[in-house]
């Protein structure tokens, strides 16, 4: 097996770089790694005779209020119900408990770590999770939650849907993560993201398998002979690739396929640790600054609008907190991002700080180097992320289980003479470094080969 990879290193969004000042280790875009560590793949691959090893920080997130306290969102459900007090810490374990306790986890997790249109292998787990996430996660939080604390923290879970919360289905991102805290925790890798795709290109060797960098694929004869093709790329790249070798019915549908809201992010070369008034907050690898419920839902509706909120939902990670080799000692990175409309070319750098300063003043005054990253510069980082779409196409509506379309076989690509598979983030589970959509794709090349 050959890989061509376009960038000078493989990682896509699990790179790892010196943004800012030599010494400090950046993620890139991906940071920390709910899924990967739940992921059956990752489970099952030997990632860690091959250098992978998780850092788990104390507590997976945090969410400061205004007021100068903050939720912490605790490994332990116990914890957690604890710390949201008798009436909501109740609601969150009725919420998430069936959900995270291991064995319904792992069956939860086979559930919605594949193709949704399938028959389901744990129906009563599926329906568990089903019945919970349907709802838009305005409705579930105020409807479950009546504390600030809660329903802010759900919310922020939420929020990494990338739509707007009021939508149904939008609930199921913050199951998903609530329950993935609880069950596995929330890791970020040794070093950096680029170990994940060090190890798995080092793994691919040991198989006799290779990775060749800087060998773009613009159209089909760009590739060598081969028995199965699988194209790691979103709809707009394989209609540019495949062109008129597609099926007529499967390029018009493809053609369809939506993109979702664009990220603005900004990485930050820090004097010291960032001075958030709630002090839990230094536990978290994540924290969500967003401020509350409705904060939150009125930021990502403006963003689903077509316009830049003033005070956006901001996803920040801290992740030399627990790990020593991100930054020289004393120092430390600080990564933060916030949804904008697709294409946006605004900078919002000032919103993003403004934000963090609401929860951590004097945040500015450590700053000594930013490395900004606009919706452009992150498609020019990694195509896939067309208008900045770090997911890969919208989750939004039908396409939520419509990857790239309605099909039992939906990795399948119709190309005249190539037995070809798309296996990005395009398809079923759909975003998130968990290698997923890969592993399925790849289940159903080796089938059609074994008809063969």
């Amino acid at each position: 097996m050959t890989v061509l990879e376009r960038a000078d290193r493989p990682g896509g969004g699990a790179r790892t770089e010196e943004l800012t000042l030599p010494g400090f280790h950046h993620d890139v875009c991906s940071a920390i790694h709910p899924l990967g560590v739940a992921s059956p793949f990752f489970q099952e691959a030997p990632l860690a005779e091959h250098g992978l090893a998780w850092v788990h920080p104390d507590a997976p997130a945090a969410h400061p209020l205004p007021g100068g306290t903050a939720v912490v969102v605790e490994r332990s459900l116990d914890a957690m119900a604890a710390g949201l007090g008798p009436r909501d810490g109740g609601a969150w374990r009725r919420l998430v408990g069936p959900l995270a306790a291991p064995r319904r986890w792992d069956a939860v997790r086979d559930s919605i770590l594949g193709p949704l249109v399938r028959r389901p292998r744990h129906p009563y787990a599926l329906a568990t999770f089903g019945v919970r996430a349907v709802w838009p996660a305005t409705t579930l939080a105020a409807t479950l939650f009546r504390g600030e604390a809660a329903r802010a923290a759900f919310a922020g879970l939420a929020g990494h849907a990338i739509l707007d919360l009021r939508w149904p289905l939008t609930a199921a991102f913050g199951v998903t993560f609530a329950a993935a805290a609880h069950a596995t925790g929330w890791p970020a890798a040794r070093g950096g993201s680029q170990e994940i795709a060090d190890a798995m290109v080092a793994y691919l060797r040991s198989l006799g398998g290779d990775v060749v960098c800087g060998q773009p694929v613009a159209t089909l004869a760009d590739l060598p002979a081969a028995r199965v093709a699988l194209f790691d790329v979103t709809p707009k790249q394989l209609l540019a690739i495949a062109g008129d070798r597609l099926a007529p019915g499967y390029r018009r549908r493809v053609e369809r396929f939506r993109y979702g809201p664009g990220v603005f992010k900004v990485d930050y070369a820090l004097d010291g640790p960032a001075p958030w008034t709630a002090a839990e907050c230094a536990r978290a690898g994540s924290v969500h600054v967003g401020g509350t419920l409705a904060e939150i839902a009125a930021a990502e509706a403006e963003v689903g609008r077509g316009r830049h909120p003033k005070r956006p939902l901001v996803v920040c990670t801290q992740p030399s907190l627990f790990d020593d080799a991100r930054a020289p000692a004393g120092k430390h990175t600080f990564w933060a991002y916030c949804h904008v409309p697709h294409g946006s070319t605004v900078d919002v750098t000032a919103a993003i700080e403004d934000q963090i300063e609401r929860f951590a003043p004097g945040f500015r005054d450590l700053v000594l180097a930013r490395h900004v990253m606009s919706p452009a510069t992150i498609e020019e980082h990694n195509p896939n992320y067309v208008g900045g779409d770090i997911a890969g196409g919208s989750h939004g509506g039908l396409q939520a289980v419509a990857r790239p379309l309605l099909s039992l076989r939906p990795y399948d690509v119709p190309i005249d003479g190539l037995a070809a598979y798309l296996c990005s983030s395009s398809t079923p589970p759909g975003a998130g470094v968990h290698g997923m959509c890969g592993w399925w794709a790849a289940q159903a090349a080796l089938e059609r080969l074994s008809r063969r």
